[in-house]
């Protein structure tokens, strides 16, 4: 069983083996016939502007596939096929082939998100004309690079996972950027090593890239103005919608506003109800683009954080819109111990306490990570 085979692999690793992912497709490529593939790469953004541009694509008449990692409650959250997440029953039918193709050795040692990314482009490999492809943490080594694609989008780049992709902003834009194969379309990036990785990349590889900008017309900004009215799109989800579209420019295929109306992804400052947002967002650039849609409001907000993420300084910058904090009690290994964070809120000033239950008189900001999401909508659905 998929859920069995997967449940057996550690979803998180100290070291990785860069090289097992390319070996082992580089023997199963002949399975797979691969579809037009856009490669999204970035910190922050890459789900909601992977799900805008798929979403169009599919409304507009191809056959488009969507990954994305991680899941909030279900696996198959992860796999998206014209519309509609894809079912474990298909996917377990998927797996079932796979483990056929791999011998006994590689399905075992291939971590969680490997295998995960092989058997979603077995599956859109077989009926899709495109794939959205979100890399996981990184660019160059991640999984998903190992795919050719035709098109490269990169989302805002910020410190994020530095363990894995390098302390300094240099590190991380170099590693994510030497994914780009061909051509690249660019977010607008806060820092100018961006660029300037990128025109290193340029003389180097001949590799194209575009500023989203260079691709709107007037137009366009006018489609952008009415979908994020129509949709009520924060300002971070209008930039991942102006690159979503840049990307539609790029490739020549028109579109119509209609085409990106409920094509939002879950859990990306979404409104539960009246009274509830929960957003996944876990870091810095996350805690900025909060903080811009939501200022001048007062929330509590419930959270957590893993440890390896600047939590203080994400409290720092919600500040002005945090009322108080309650504490959401999250069972995964990385998460920070309780005693910490509440000496980071302590040292900030911001009062706090455990969540327990929802008082329909208050506004709640849902925030922290995937894990926080999850552990509060198991309370909020029962």
């Amino acid at each position: 069983m998929l859920q069995e085979f997967l449940d057996a692999k550690p979803l998180y690793y100290d070291e990785i083996d860069y090289a097992r992912m390319p070996r082992v497709y580089q023997r199963i490529r002949e399975y797979y016939k691969l579809p037009k593939i856009i490669h999204l790469i970035g910190t922050n953004g890459k789900g909601t502007t992977g799900r805008f541009l798929a979403t169009a694509l599919y409304r507009l008449g191809y056959n488009t596939g969507h990954y994305t990692s991680p899941h909030i409650l279900e696996f198959n959250e992860r796999v998206w096929f014209n519309g509609c997440d894809v079912s474990m029953e298909i996917l377990e039918a998927t797996h079932q082939q796979l483990i056929t193709i791999l011998t006994p050795q590689e399905a075992k040692a291939l971590s969680y998100f490997e295998y995960t990314t092989l058997l979603a482009m077995l599956l859109f490999s077989q009926k899709s004309d495109f794939v959205i492809l979100e890399a996981g943490l990184g660019g160059e080594y991640d999984a998903t690079a190992v795919f050719e694609n035709i098109l490269t989008l990169v989302t805002p780049i910020d410190k994020d996972h530095e363990a894995f992709l390098g302390e300094s902003i240099d590190d991380i834009a170099q590693t994510k950027l030497n994914a780009i194969e061909k051509c690249a379309i660019l977010a607008k990036q806060r820092y100018k090593t961006v660029y300037d990785s990128l025109g290193d990349l340029r003389e180097q590889k001949g590799i194209i890239f575009y500023s989203y900008e260079e691709l709107l017309e007037s137009e366009d900004y006018e489609n952008i103005a009415i979908i994020a009215k129509e949709e009520k799109l924060a300002p971070y989800l209008v930039q991942n919608l102006s690159l979503a579209i840049a990307a539609l420019k790029y490739l020549k295929i028109k579109y119509q506003e209609e085409v990106f109306y409920n094509a939002r992804l879950f859990g990306r400052l979404s409104s539960l109800a009246k009274n509830i947002l929960v957003d996944v967002g876990h870091n810095v650039l996350a805690a900025e683009s909060i903080l811009e849609s939501l200022k001048g409001k007062k929330y509590i907000l419930v959270y957590n954080s893993y440890k390896d993420k600047n939590y203080k300084e994400i409290l720092s910058i919600l500040q002005p819109i945090i009322s108080r904090v309650e504490l959401i009690d999250v069972y995964n290994a990385r998460v920070e111990e309780s005693s910490f964070l509440q000496e980071a809120l302590e040292s900030l000033g911001i009062e706090y306490s455990k969540f327990t239950e929802l008082d329909n008189k208050e506004h709640y900001l849902v925030f922290g990570s995937f894990s926080v999401v999850e552990a509060f909508l198991k309370v909020y659905r029962g």
